[in-house]
């Protein structure tokens, strides 16, 4: 039997960046990804995010690939969100994401950088935040308004 450990940092918006993601909803929000996810076969390690994203650091087993959880995670928790009437307009995360690998040594840096993601966006916008993971491409998260 092969014994595989591949740890993924994965980062997603709320659809145009709106602010959805108020303390209370948020934690139903991470409360029900990590369920549902582990429902599914998925080890959420560790979620948080922010007023407009998400942050989920996820161990993928032999047989998921990050392109099926994200589609999982994502689609099924607008699906309940919407369902459970959370926000007063109709609620969808953005179709892109941000994934990296994490090494084995770093996985407890990545859970405590999102567990403080509250105090960390008090002093870094998610833009500032996305240059630091992009330095050379600074490619866009689908800003606010596209």
């Amino acid at each position: 039997m092969s014994y595989i450990k591949i740890w993924i940092h994965a980062v997603w918006t709320t659809k145009n960046r709106v602010p959805y993601l108020k303390k209370k909803m948020r934690y139903k929000v991470f409360k029900h990804i990590k369920e549902y996810a582990d429902s599914k076969g998925i080890y959420v390690d560790f979620i948080n995010g922010h007023i407009d994203h998400v942050h989920c650091l996820i161990s993928l087993n032999s047989n998921q690939c990050i392109a099926d959880v994200m589609y999982i995670i994502k689609g099924e928790s607008s699906f309940w969100i919407n369902k459970m009437e959370l926000t007063e307009s109709k609620f969808g995360w953005q179709n892109k994401y941000y994934a990296a690998s994490v090494s084995q040594s770093h996985v407890e840096r990545v859970r405590n950088y999102i567990r403080n993601q509250e105090v960390h966006h008090r002093k870094t916008s998610l833009d500032e935040e996305i240059e630091e993971f992009f330095p050379d491409q600074k490619p866009r998260v689908e800003a606010r308004g596209n």
